[in-house]
């Protein structure tokens, strides 16, 4: 496995060298000790290329990447997925018109498009068992019949529960109506490499896609990458990415983006099969137990169905952390386990162990509050227009009958229970404890008695 990034960083290193640049901790080992890896993380050098302009390391492993994914062009994201979502929304404002979004798309498409003055128009997802599903490609039909300025479509697949959407089906709407087709794969970067996955990455059907590669593979917190298949994007693509894409990256994160495309490609197939028989075996164990779970995942997550259960997964995720187990995400009803190719299958089956633990304790017996269900507000403002008026806020005990001016929402997932211009319901799906008690409502609609 050739690493141009992490060679280069720890031939650095190990010349022990006199450190006249950023960043400021020198790589003191007196004085900067918890840190033993700091020698790798430097600044643009000139062995070290430039990620704006690259020609040496980092345009070598970008071109070994984009093979690895079967894209014409892949782009270092050290700023997360989102930093990627900001560049496709870029490239929907540079053609002008709206951009085609789930409802249940992640924040950073609705920030981009506040930030870039681009309209959404939103498709209300339909819902099983409390999670909301992707649209299907009638759906997106029928927005594009409707909305005639749209100028692409982007779709979160997957998302959070593992709901995939028909991509295929999607993409072939899009190029009958000449529409950009972009996806939000920030959850299935490891897709590519699962043998049994077929039709379900991102990059098989989307004109530009991002990677999430930190959440399901080998790679540190904040690396993604952004990744390109129409040629007619690629200008713009790197042109958004120039604007709102760090001019400090980590080398060491990009080091590990490139680690973990290069690991999965050499080691990715056997590893996912192994940890997805293993998967198998756990559900169905649970499911003899009468432990029930999200039954339409198709990636490697687990969604327990403590509400089922008649558990409040609050409390359930505090008894499984007292056991030194830890939850992706609860939802309110779900707790959501993420597994990756690096998962050891003594730890799933540890995990099924503390399940069913969890599921006899008497003293978490009906402890379970249900959630309001997802309801959509009347919309009373464009999305852009509610950004723009003037706003505020409101305790969330008095919000019924307002207009929201922001989004609002729970992180994780990162999407909004209310979208702004929305006339809030008095019953809505609320945000967990941990969010903000505030809702955000438009004066200006008030005045006018909205």
């Amino acid at each position: 496995m050739k690493l141009y990034i992490y060679g280069a960083i720890k031939n650095y290193k190990a010349r022990r060298p006199a450190r006249f640049h950023m960043p400021g901790h020198k790589a003191n080992r007196k004085r900067f000790p918890l840190f033993k890896d700091a020698p790798l993380d430097i600044t643009e050098l000139p062995f070290a290329d430039c990620l704006e302009s690259p020609e040496g390391i980092i345009a070598d492993a970008r071109r070994d990447i984009a093979d690895a994914l079967g894209a014409r062009e892949s782009f270092f994201l050290t700023d997360g997925s989102s930093c990627g979502v900001f560049a496709m929304i870029y490239i929907v404002r540079k053609r002008g018109g709206k951009v085609v979004i789930a409802r249940n798309s992640h924040k950073s498409v609705y920030n981009a498009c506040a930030a870039l003055g681009v309209e959404p128009y939103i498709v209300q997802n339909n819902e099983k068992d409390g999670v909301l599903l992707p649209p299907t490609a009638a759906d997106i039909e029928t927005a594009l019949k409707k909305e005639r300025d749209v100028t692409a479509v982007l779709i979160t697949s997957p998302d959070y529960y593992g709901n995939v959407a028909d991509l295929s089906a999607i993409e072939k709407v899009c190029r009958r109506y000449n529409r950009i087709f972009m996806v939000d794969g920030a959850h299935g970067a490891y897709l590519k490499f699962d043998a049994d996955a077929r039709g379900l990455y991102a990059g098989e059907c989307a004109h530009i896609w991002v990677d999430g590669s930190h959440k399901t593979m080998p790679t540190l917190t904040q690396g993604a990458l952004l990744n390109v298949n129409d040629e007619s994007l690629l200008a713009d693509a790197a042109e958004g990415l120039n604007m709102f894409r760090t001019t400090s990256p980590s080398y060491p994160v990009m080091a590990s983006i490139e680690y973990g495309v290069k690991y999965m490609e050499e080691n990715g197939a056997a590893l996912i099969d192994a940890v997805r028989r293993e998967l198998t075996l756990v559900k169905a164990k649970l499911r003899k137990a009468g432990i029930p779970f999200y039954a339409e995942s198709k990636t490697l997550v687990l969604a327990v169905d403590f509400g089922a259960m008649g558990i409040s997964p609050y409390r359930a995720e505090e008894e499984l952390a007292r056991r030194g187990v830890y939850a992706e995400m609860c939802d309110g009803r779900y707790l959501l386990f993420y597994f990756s190719a690096l998962t050891s299958p003594v730890r799933l089956r540890m995990l099924e162990f503390r399940l069913r633990r969890i599921a006899r304790m008497r003293s978490l017996k009906n402890t379970y509050e249900p959630p309001a269900g997802f309801a959509c507000g009347v919309k009373k403002f464009s999305y852009l227009t509610a950004n723009s008026l003037a706003l505020e806020y409101v305790p969330l005990d008095k919000a019924a009958g307002r207009i929201a001016a922001r989004n609002a929402g729970i992180t994780p997932p990162c999407f909004p229970t209310v979208v702004a211009g929305e006339q809030i319901t008095p019953r809505r799906r609320t945000p967990s404890a941990c969010t903000a008690a505030k809702w955000l409502s438009s004066t200006s609609a008030e005045n006018k008695g909205l």
